[in-house]
């Protein structure tokens, strides 16, 4: 049986190399094993999920005439000439990788190694079909019942608008990292780093804003943050804004399914079908919120999606919110059932 190396394998005798690929490697989380002689990397040649040869070692390497693999890459500090370009081919190396301008690169293989195998978590929208339909708090419980379910789930609040998913957790002001971080950092995010430095409540992770927001997101940061966070969580849910074409247009094409929170008036139903219009069709579907008068089937055939669940006005629910309790201090009440009903649902889309 072939043991899998847990981290990447660099194959060179040159320390200044070994150096520069060990900096990307830290900004990655990885530590990558060393190989100065290239005979010895034969036995973990097809089993290292990265293999990164130096070019100093790269006619060595080339002369094993080694079984084909993917994630060979070549490293160097200088400009590769046609003898090292043509090494590169004989070993199945897809890239050469110039130190340190490629250094951005290189993170982002090498995060990709930190995350393990890949994966793909759900990728799930929340959006406010009217003002005040309780979109954030939603969000944050449906969070809350799939990492207890799971063990974790990530939440991204991409509403620079809204009240901070952060204060419908009662998540304290300094804990971890926040957009305004994030925004700074160059390069892939890997998985690990989200989980490690984002806050975290009862096994939910948040990327929320500091105290001070910036007039919006950064969709290049946005991007990569949802990338990461499907490689490691089983979902992410996003707190879509109700009017950020930018946000929106990267965000609901990536949607596995959507969910339009809205209450059940005339004129918030006459909003939500506004709000839906331009959905992806055949994803999106209504949690609706306090009202019994109307019945879901009128409700799905004015808006033109199907109802997912319906629940009850909670009483208490803001008082526990503003305490810091979280929106599922009660496990019983309208909230938790409907999210644990939601839940189940985006679990036959896994």
């Amino acid at each position: 049986m072939q043991v899998t190396v847990a981290g990447p394998v660099l194959v060179t005798a040159d320390d200044e190399l070994s150096r520069a690929v060990s900096r990307a490697a830290a900004a990655a989380g990885v530590l990558p094993a060393r190989y100065p002689d290239p005979r010895t990397v034969v036995p973990d040649w097809g089993a290292a999920p990265v293999v990164l040869i130096g070019a100093d070692r790269l006619a060595d390497v080339a002369e094993q005439a080694l079984p084909r693999r993917a994630q060979v890459f070549v490293v160097t500090l200088l400009d590769p000439g046609p003898s090292v370009l043509g090494d590169a081919l004989r070993c199945g190396a897809t890239e050469v990788l110039v130190l340190p301008a490629d250094e951005t690169r290189l993170v982002d293989v090498l995060s990709d190694t930190a995350d393990g195998p890949a994966s793909s978590g759900l990728l799930v929208g929340v959006l406010g079909g009217t003002g005040g339909a309780g979109a954030s708090t939603f969000a944050a419980a449906l969070g809350l019942t799939w990492a207890a379910a799971s063990g974790s789930a990530l939440v991204v609040d991409a509403d620079v608008g809204g009240g901070g998913t952060d204060q419908v957790l009662g998540v304290p002001a300094a804990a971890g990292v926040r957009w305004d971080v994030l925004e700074q950092a160059s390069g892939r995010f890997s998985a690990r780093s989200l989980q490690e430095t984002l806050p975290a409540v009862d096994g939910l992770s948040v990327v929320t804003w500091p105290g001070h927001r910036s007039s919006g997101l950064s969709v290049p940061t946005l991007r990569s943050v949802i990338a990461a966070g499907r490689r490691g969580f089983p979902v992410v849910l996003v707190d879509l804004p109700r009017a950020d074409p930018a946000v929106l247009g990267e965000v609901l094409p990536r949607c596995d399914a959507i969910l339009v929170l809205s209450t059940v008036t005339v004129p918030a139903l006459a909003a939500c079908l506004h709000a839906t219009r331009s959905l992806p069709p055949g994803r999106a579907a209504l949690v609706l919120r306090g009202g019994t008068a109307v019945d879901a089937a009128d409700v799905e055939q004015v808006v033109g999606l199907p109802v997912w669940s319906r629940m009850a006005d909670q009483r208490g629910l803001d008082e526990a919110i503003s305490l810091g309790l979280g929106p599922l201090r009660s496990r019983r009440g309208p909230l938790a059932r409907a999210t644990a009903e939601v839940a189940a649902r985006l679990g036959t889309l896994r």
